[in-house]
C-alpha cells in the first residue's frame, strides 16, 4: 500500500512526517490546535494520520519487495546468490547459465556478513543521480525546443534563399529579353529602311520607264535627252545601293544561353550546408574565473607509420562523444578514444595547420590554401568536402555556421560553402603576425596569437581591435583556446608555457602550465568538457622510438628525447 506524507504549518506548530497508511490525497488535511501545537492529524478521509517513527514497524509492501527480489533477467525467480567476481547479484537460473565458472559465487545471506551497507549515503548517492538525470533530462527538453525553433528558423531562411534566386534569375531574364527587344528593334529598324529605300527606288523606276514608253517615237530628242540622263543616274543610284546592300544571308536572332548557369546550379548538392549548432549552454560561470592545475599526465599519439623525426601536435579538437581528434605536423589526422589510444587516422595532401569543430561529429582542417571537411563515421574518419582559398590558410575557428580563416598576415570571414564574406583585420608588418585564431562562446571576440611579435589581439566580429596583449610569459604565441566558460588559454612556444588571459585579452590571469612542469614548446592548447582536462600539444625535432612508441607514458617533461605527445593535465574547477 503506498504511503502519503502531509506536512502543513500552523502558526508556530508544525505537522511533519505523518502518514497515512490509505492511499489517499492529505492536500485537504485537518488539524486541531491546541496551547499551539497540533493535537490530531487527519487525512481528507478522516483516517488517522501515523508518526514516521511509527512507520518504521510496518512491514516492506509487496511491490517494493518484488523490485528489491525479482530477478531482472528470470522475473518468476528471486536474487538469491552474489558473485563476487563481477560483482552481480543472481537468481538461481542465473547461477547456471552464467555464473558456472566464478569462485566467489555465495548465497546474499552470507555475503550480508561481509558487508554494511550506509542506507543514507546510498539514498544520498541515488538523489544526486536523479538531480543530474534531471538536470541532464531539462537540457535535452531545451534542445528539443531549440531544434524546433532553429528549425522554423532555417526553414524560413531557405525559403529566403530560393526568393533571392527566384528574384535573381528574373533579373537575369528581364535583362536579357531587354537585350533581345533591343536587338529585334535595331534589325526591324535596318531592315524597314532597307524595304522603304527599294520602293522608292522601284516607285521611281516604274515612273522613269513609263516615262520612257510614252516618248517612243516622238522624235522629241530634248526630252528624250533629259529622260536618258535621269534614267542613267537613277539606275546607277539603284546599282550602287543594292552593291552596297546585297543579299548575302538572312538576318534572324540566336540565343546562346548561358550554361555556366545551368551547369553551376546542377552541380550543386543543395542550397546550403546543414549542419548542427553546437552552441554551449548558457553557464553562469565568470570567464575570468581562474583554472587550476592539480595534476599532469602524458601520452603518445605516435603511430607506426609516423616515420618523419620532428613531430607534433599542431592542434587539438574534443568531440562531444569523448573522441579527441588531434592534427600533426605533417599530413596525418587522427582520432583518439576516452583513452587517447589511437583508433583511426587518415591522411590529408598538404601540410595541416589547425582543426576547429563544425558539428558534433564534423571538424574543419586548414590544409595548405584550403579547407578540408572531416567526420566520424562508425569510428573512422573519413574525408568529406574542401574548398580552395586565394590565400595561405593557418588559424580556423568556427561559430554558428561562419568560418574565422588566418593567412600569416590577414584574418578572413567565409562561409561554410567557401564563399568569402569580409576581410575582417590585417597585419602586414611581418610574416604570422595573424596566426592563430579562436572565437568566443558567444561569438563576440576573435582571439589571434601573433607570433612573431609575442602578441595576443582581440578583436570584435567586425575587425575592429579590443585590445593586444603582450607579456614575458607569452613568447612567440602559437595556439589559442576559448573554454565553453569563456576562459582564454594562449600557448606559449619560446616561453614554454599555457597561460590564461582575461576575457578582453588584456591581462594575464594565471601561467597553468610552465617549464618548470616539463613542458618544452607548447603549440596546441583544447579544454575536454568531458572529463574537464586541458590537453596541451607539444612540438618536438628529435624522436626517441624508445620513449615514443605506442604505449601510455606517464613521465615528466624533462627531455627532449619524446615527441608527439598529448600532455593532459587534470583541473578540479567544473566548467559543465
Amino acid at each position: 500500500m503506498q504511503l502519503a506524507q502531509a506536512e502543513h504549518s500552523v502558526h508556530d506548530g508544525k505537522v511533519s512526517n505523518h502518514w497515512c497508511r490509505a492511499r489517499h490525497d492529505l492536500t485537504s488535511l485537518e488539524y486541531n490546535v491546541h496551547d499551539g501545537n497540533v493535537s490530531k492529524h487527519w487525512c481528507c478521509a478522516m483516517h488517522d494520520l501515523t508518526s514516521l517513527e511509527e512507520t518504521n514497524k510496518w512491514p516492506l509492501t509487496k511491490k517494493i519487495e518484488d523490485l528489491l527480489l525479482k530477478c531482472d533477467v528470470h522475473k518468476d525467480k528471486n536474487l538469491e546468490m552474489f558473485c563476487e567476481d563481477h560483482s552481480q547479484l543472481c537468481c538461481t537460473h542465473c547461477d547456471l547459465l552464467n555464473h558456472r565458472q566464478c569462485t566467489n559465487v555465495k548465497l546474499i545471506s552470507e555475503s550480508v556478513n561481509k558487508m554494511s551497507v550506509d542506507m543514507q549515503q546510498l539514498s544520498s548517492d541515488l538523489q544526486t543521480i536523479l538531480d543530474e538525470l534531471n538536470k541532464f533530462k531539462s537540457s535535452q527538453d531545451e534542445s528539443i525546443k531549440s531544434v524546433e525553433v532553429s528549425y522554423s528558423e532555417k526553414l524560413q531562411e531557405i525559403r529566403n534563399q530560393r526568393k533571392k534566386l527566384n528574384a535573381a534569375l528574373d533579373a537575369l531574364e528581364n535583362t536579357t529579353l531587354a537585350e533581345l527587344n533591343e536587338l529585334r528593334t535595331t534589325l526591324q529598324a535596318a531592315l524597314k529602311k532597307d524595304v522603304d529605300n527599294c520602293n522608292r527606288l522601284k516607285d521611281e523606276l516604274k515612273q522613269l520607264r513609263e516615262t520612257v514608253q510614252g516618248l517612243c517615237d516622238k522624235s522629241k530628242k530634248e526630252l528624250e535627252f533629259i529622260a536618258s540622263r535621269i534614267c542613267l543616274d537613277k539606275i546607277q543610284e539603284s546599282e550602287s545601293y543594292l552593291k552596297h546592300n546585297s543579299v548575302k544571308m538572312q538576318s534572324s536572332i540566336i540565343f546562346e544561353a548561358n550554361i555556366d548557369i545551368e551547369k553551376n546550379l546542377s552541380q550543386q548538392a543543395n542550397l546550403g550546408r546543414i549542419v548542427e549548432s553546437m552552441q554551449s549552454l548558457t553557464l553562469n560561470m565568470n570567464p575570468d574565473q581562474v583554472l587550476t592545475v592539480k595534476s599532469k599526465s602524458e601520452y603518445s599519439v605516435r603511430i607506426s607509420s609516423d616515420t618523419n623525426q620532428t613531430f607534433g601536435i599542431k592542434d587539438i579538437c574534443c568531440l562531444p562523444s569523448g573522441q579527441v581528434i588531434v592534427i600533426d605536423v605533417y599530413t596525418k589526422v587522427k582520432l583518439l578514444d576516452q583513452h587517447y589510444n589511437e583508433t583511426s587516422h587518415c591522411d590529408v595532401t598538404g601540410n595541416l595547420y589547425s582543426i576547429c569543430q563544425i558539428t558534433s561529429s564534423e571538424v574543419a582542417v586548414t590544409v595548405d590554401s584550403a579547407v578540408q571537411f572531416i567526420s566520424v563515421s562508425n569510428g573512422q574518419l573519413v574525408n568529406g568536402g574542401k574548398f580552395q582559398l586565394q590565400h595561405a590558410a593557418f588559424g580556423i575557428g568556427h561559430h554558428q555556421g561562419a568560418l574565422y580563416i588566418t593567412s600569416g598576415t590577414a584574418l578572413y570571414h567565409y562561409t561554410l560553402t567557401g564563399s568569402l564574406v569580409k576581410k575582417l583585420y590585417e597585419d602586414a608588418s611581418d610574416s604570422h603576425t595573424v596566426y592563430g585564431c579562436a572565437v568566443s562562446p558567444a561569438g563576440d571576440r576573435i582571439y589571434v596569437t601573433n607570433f612573431t611579435q609575442h602578441k595576443l589581439i582581440t578583436l570584435a566580429t567586425d575587425g575592429t581591435l579590443i585590445s593586444t596583449f603582450t607579456d614575458p610569459e607569452l613568447q612567440n604565441p602559437w595556439g589559442v583556446h576559448v573554454t565553453p566558460s569563456g576562459q582564454v588559454l594562449v600557448c606559449g612556444y619560446s616561453s614554454h608555457t599555457v597561460i590564461q588571459v582575461d576575457r578582453e585579452g588584456s591581462k594575464r590571469l594565471a601561467t597553468l602550465i610552465s617549464n618548470k612542469d616539463g613542458v618544452i614548446n607548447p603549440i596546441s592548447v583544447y579544454y575536454n568538457t568531458n572529463n574537464h582536462q586541458i590537453l596541451v600539444g607539444l612540438y618536438r625535432l628529435k624522436f626517441d622510438p624508445v620513449l615514443g612508441g605506442h604505449k601510455t607514458e606517464h613521465m615528466m617533461c624533462t627531455r627532449g628525447d619524446y615527441c608527439g605527445r598529448v600532455v593532459v593535465t587534470n583541473n578540479n574547477n567544473n566548467i559543465l
